[in-house]
């Protein structure tokens, strides 16, 4: 499979289940509203997906996929799965006394996970229960991962990215069938969070199965390969996970705040984190094993190529999705959860913590791409060192701002370090050599940024005009009012992208064949 069509493969799933996750957050929304039960389930779920990013999906992840290709680059794909089966067996003998422990000791890390919920006793003890059904998520989940690694190293890159579409269906039938069985609606969500990790294992195993790989259960070892596998593994989470650690940090401060702060940077996040998710998440997915393999057969010529289209795409797609956000987030939000008990100040405190937010989706995306350059050469120990500075920074600038701008300077201080992030880790490849952008990337990016400026002037205009039926009292009017809004701000952005040269016809129609002649290199 073609670099750009695993973007695409991977990108187009990752959409599906952001748009089924946002199914699930309008019902979520409409139920339980931005309140004290909200608030407990947001900070239950944040808990086991926090691991599940900075350790399964990243940290275990970035470490294990560059291992795992260069054993089936040097030695076969015998050895690799046997590599594989080993990294089964010690994962499973870390996660389930580490999973056990998590949900006894659940009082004392929802201290520290949700200080301020201590002064409300029975927000507390809410979010306790929902955390211990939450929590068995993490051991689940992580197998997933192992499974979505392998197949992502053998280029079958669907298989993982439809598997979180089980997760947001499997919660909206809680929601649906809760009222049904005389179930809370929050603690059904929450068992519903680890049934889906059973669904999505279910999964990943059948599609390891339908590509030749079945792993065993075997007697952990510590052999030399498994010491390197979470030697990286360590730095790998810190690395990887400085956006995942700054928004657990973001959650701890929220809690300080007054009830509701914890849901509108909730709601807000999910919504950012759809560009993040399609773009950031489909780009770092494929272009990790295409850099493992180069850099394991010592061809940086293909390694620094490859990295350059991918801050190409990252600019084109990641650029216009940020001053979409940050232009038209009110309508965006109002339309897709102002009912039931999310009311308008509701969206309104929400649409102001999206737009802060939204100021960092091109530099979190593009660091996707940096990042995968470093662990493709399975050097964890460089954005660790980033990372700290990055996660101290945005914690003193949160705490600055907070007093000020409540939620809103917890988000902005995310956005504006997600650019520092960017710069120190770009600096770090210069210098080595490793970051060597061609001549169509430096001539695209200005009318890339030409592009949406031009995009953002037209959605200011788009929501003035169609501001009737964006508040109209009918969903399907505002709903309609929206699309019209949304669709015409891409069709500008085509067109503007288009004619100012910054892609062309030719590489759109390229970007989905197997094939892909703009992706190759040039003949040096």
């Amino acid at each position: 499979m073609s670099f750009a069509r695993a973007i695409a493969t991977v990108g187009s799933l990752t959409l599906l289940s952001r748009l089924a996750g946002f199914a699930r957050d309008i019902l979520t929304a409409a139920v339980l509203g931005a309140g004290p039960v909200a608030d407990a389930f947001f900070v239950a779920l944040k808990l086991p997906n926090f691991f599940r990013r900075l350790f399964a999906e990243g940290a275990f992840s970035v470490a294990f996929v560059p291992l795992f290709a260069a054993e089936l680059q040097r030695n076969g794909r015998a050895a690799a799965v046997a590599f594989a089966e080993q990294a089964l067996a010690v994962l499973l003998t870390v996660l389930l006394p580490f999973t056990a422990l998590a949900i006894l000791a659940m009082p004392a890390l929802m201290h520290v996970l949700a200080p301020g919920f201590v002064d409300e006793p029975a927000k507390f003890a809410l979010a306790v229960d929902m955390a211990r059904l939450t929590f068995p998520y993490l051991t689940l989940i992580s197998l997933v991962a192992l499974l979505g690694g392998v197949l992502n190293a053998l280029d079958r890159f669907g298989p993982f990215a439809a598997a979180p579409i089980a997760f947001n269906l499997t919660l909206i039938a809680a929601l649906l069938t809760a009222p049904r069985l005389g179930l809370e609606p929050g603690r059904a969500m929450a068992a519903a969070v680890t049934l889906s990790g059973v669904v999505q294992l279910v999964w990943m195993g059948w599609a390891c199965r339908a590509a030749g790989v079945t792993l065993r259960l075997t007697w952990p070892r510590m052999t030399e390969g498994m010491r390197r596998l979470f030697r990286l593994v360590g730095p790998g989470a810190i690395g990887a996970g400085v956006m995942q650690i700054n928004l657990f940090l973001n959650v701890v401060l929220a809690s300080l705040l007054p009830s509701g702060a914890v849901s509108f940077l909730y709601y807000a996040d999910r919504l950012n984190q759809m560009p993040l998710g399609v773009i950031g998440i489909a780009i770092g997915t494929a272009l990790l094993p295409v850099l493992a393999r180069h850099a394991a057969a010592g061809d940086e010529r293909m390694v620094r190529h490859y990295l350059s289209r991918a801050l190409e795409f990252s600019l084109l797609l990641g650029l216009p999705a940020a001053v979409a956000l940050g232009v038209a987030g009110a309508p965006i939000v109002s339309v897709l959860f102002e009912r039931g008990a999310f009311g308008p100040a509701e969206a309104q405190a929400t649409a102001w913590a999206l737009a802060a937010y939204a100021i960092g989706i091109p530099a979190h995306v593009i660091v996707k791409a940096l990042n995968a350059a470093f662990f493709a050469r399975q050097d964890t120990a460089t954005p660790v060192r980033v990372a700290v500075v990055v996660t101290l920074a945005n914690l003193a600038l949160g705490i600055a701002l907070m007093p000020v701008l409540g939620h809103v300077g917890i988000a902005l201080a995310t956005g504006l370090t997600a650019w520092l992030n960017l710069a120190l880790l770009a600096g770090a490849l210069r210098r080595r050599g490793f970051l060597q952008l061609d001549e169509r990337f430096l001539g695209r990016a200005p009318r890339i940024a030409a592009a949406a400026l031009g995009m953002g002037a037209a959605l200011l205009a788009g929501a003035s005009a169609l501001a009737p039926g964006l508040e109209a009292a009918s969903t399907l009017v505002r709903f309609g009012a929206l699309a019209l809004l949304v669709g015409g701000g891409v069709a500008v952005f085509g067109t503007l992208a288009q004619l100012t040269g910054a892609t062309d016809l030719a590489d759109l129609k390229g970007f989905l064949r197997k094939d892909t002649p703009e992706l190759e290199p040039p003949v040096s």
